[in-house]
């Protein structure tokens, strides 16, 4: 693999010139093995059809239908858990030796994560999108517009890639790539399932609803629900896009870091 950057480029143009050539090299690694692609996409249809149809009539929800409750809940919980594969792909190029190959190229350092964020995030999108057919087809039936649905596929994303910058951290720091994927569940789990992508935070025990309110899975989910069913959407939606902002304010600069001392 060769890469060139025009010397007369600037350093923020060269960094995102650099980013998404390394985005092109990924994509086409995803293509060449389909299995990257389709798999990630078996767990939330596996999450979608448990709740919908065998855990989902024990839960009431007040004023909305569970299924129209869930699938936005799905969309925020089924990113968050592919954010991961940004931090395992990371680590097995640390680990393939791929990244000291990319050490010798004239290209930026943070290049590299970027990239591979960029990818993930592209395949965050599929993934809502399947998501979002899904749960037509199983009864989900929102009530919005083409702006809303922008903004809500908008926010769901940026999260996506906000949150891949999180996971690309924790892959840089853990020494071996066949832990990091356990290493990322360990702590998504607790964070999406304490948080109101699959219940209410109300239902959830006093001690724990704190917790959850502060959760930026909550906010994100609040936010992405409210605008996909045309509810007041503006408070859930501010909150969101500061827990975004402050997620790539911190983790930008500690993954790029974190991959330069690799």
């Amino acid at each position: 693999m060769t890469a060139t950057t025009p010397a007369t480029l600037s350093p923020a143009p060269r960094r995102v010139q650099d980013a998404l050539l390394l985005a092109r090299r990924t994509w086409i690694h995803h293509l060449r093995v389909p299995s990257l692609i389709v798999f990630p996409l078996v767990t939330p249809m596996i999450f979608l059809l448990l709740f919908r149809y065998i855990l989902g009539g024990s839960i009431v929800v007040p004023g909305v239908r569970y299924v129209d409750f869930l699938v936005p809940g799905i969309i925020v919980q089924s990113i968050t858990f592919g954010a991961t594969q940004t931090g395992v792909g990371l680590a097995g190029d640390v680990g393939e030796g791929i990244a000291d190959r990319f050490q010798a190229l004239p290209i930026s350092r943070s290049a590299v994560v970027a990239g591979r964020v960029l990818v993930d995030t592209a395949r965050n999108l599929v993934l809502i999108g399947t998501v979002l057919l899904a749960g037509l087809v199983i009864g989900f039936r929102p009530d919005t517009g083409p702006a809303e649905l922008a903004l809500a596929v908008g926010v769901a994303a940026a999260f996506a890639f906000a949150f891949g910058w999180l996971s690309a951290y924790i892959g840089l720091n853990v020494r071996h790539a066949e832990a990091v994927h356990d290493a990322g569940f360990v702590w998504v789990i607790p964070l999406t399932f304490v948080s109101s992508a699959l219940v209410t935070v109300a239902s959830m025990p006093g001690a724990i609803q704190p917790l959850a309110r502060l959760n930026p899975v909550t906010s994100v989910a609040d936010s992405v629900r409210a605008l996909l069913l045309g509810d007041p959407a503006g408070t859930a939606t501010v909150h969101a896009l500061v827990w975004i902002a402050g997620l790539l304010a911190v983790f930008v600069p500690l993954a790029v870091r974190a991959y330069q001392k690799r």
